[in-house]
C-alpha cells in the first residue's frame, strides 16, 4: 500500500485516482506524517456466478481424445 502526503494528493488528485483505479490498490493520504485518509477502488458490480472460477484452472494434456481406448467402451458395442 502507498502512502502520500496530502499537499501531494492535492496536487495530482486526478492522477492518483487513476491510478487506483487502473492499479485496484490503495493509497494512504497523510498528513504531517499521520494517516488521515485512504482512497481505495470501489467494488465494481459483477455477476457471481459466470466467470468467478476464471483463470483458476489449468488445462494440461490433450482434452479431445479418450482417455480409454475406444474398445473399452460398452456404448460403442
Amino acid at each position: 500500500m502507498r502512502t502520500m502526503a496530502a499537499a501531494k494528493f492535492k496536487a495530482t488528485c486526478l492522477a492518483v485516482m487513476d491510478e487506483v483505479e487502473k492499479k485496484r490498490e490503495p493509497v494512504v493520504i497523510t498528513k504531517n506524517g499521520k494517516p488521515v485518509a485512504k482512497l481505495v477502488p470501489i467494488a465494481t458490480a459483477t455477476d457471481p456466478i459466470f466467470g468467478f472460477m476464471r483463470g483458476k484452472g489449468v488445462i494440461v494434456g490433450d482434452i479431445v481424445t479418450p482417455v480409454a481406448p475406444l474398445e473399452d467402451w460398452d456404448a460403442l458395442k
